[in-house]
């Protein structure tokens, strides 16, 4: 298969996401297509394509059988067939497209960028499947040098080629910058965690209620 033009990857991007996150009007229309392409959120770069341009790269996404139209409706609608013609599953699915959206991004800001498309247990499985991408007949992900004092490389996809992307070398040590992205990630976990943890202790004093050693559940707190 022939390489992406950035804005057919941008296009596929969108399809991908919209399926997962406004379920209810995908397929979509080539004005959704359009809007969901010039995004100011979540998209880097922010870009300003003409409703021809899009068109334009949906027919070149058709003519490589990842984008089909839709035959449910009056209005020309759009979907994806990403998983079929790259024969991935779908968590490289989600990393492909958010990969496609935002640019090139370390694991933990995939695993919290992917949240939407997919929830991965943990960083090492998103970087199990960016892995297998790399690893295919055909790369589809790369793992880039990092950059001065950032901790983590970045992962970049390839469905648009190469160009001016650098690989990281081989065994790759890491210093102890902490990049932004990996900060939020961060964040959101310990959020996460901190929810989970006051859910089971309220849990926890429900039951004592009921079985009526709250008093001693009290004691132990104290100790």
């Amino acid at each position: 298969m022939r390489h992406l033009t950035p804005l057919e990857a941008r296009v596929l991007g969108v399809l991908i996401e919209k399926q997962s996150t406004v379920p209810d009007t995908y397929p979509l229309s080539l004005n959704a297509l359009v809007a969901g392409s010039n995004q100011k959120t979540a998209r880097s770069p922010v870009i300003e394509a003409t409703e021809a341009e899009v068109l334009t790269a949906v027919d070149g996404l058709k003519s490589l059988s990842l984008v089909f139209e839709g035959s449910s409706s009056r209005v020309v609608k759009f979907e994806h067939n990403t998983a079929r013609v790259l024969q991935v599953p779908s968590q490289a699915v989600a990393l492909l497209a958010v990969l496609m959206l935002r640019g090139p991004q370390t694991a933990a800001e995939l695993r919290l960028n992917c949240e939407r498309l997919y929830r991965f247990v943990d960083i090492s499985s998103v970087e199990g499947f960016l892995d297998e991408l790399a690893d295919k007949a055909v790369p589809m992900t790369v793992k880039l040098a990092r950059a001065p004092g950032a901790r983590e490389s970045r992962w970049a996809q390839l469905l648009c080629g190469d160009a001016g992307l650098t690989p990281a070398p081989p065994g790759e040590a890491a210093d102890g910058a902490v990049s932004s992205g990996e900060l939020s990630a961060l964040k959101a976990e310990q959020t996460r965690l901190a929810a989970e943890l006051a859910s089971l202790k309220a849990l926890v004093q429900r039951m004592a209620r009921e079985l009526g050693i709250e008093e001693q559940a009290s004691a132990d707190d104290a100790i």
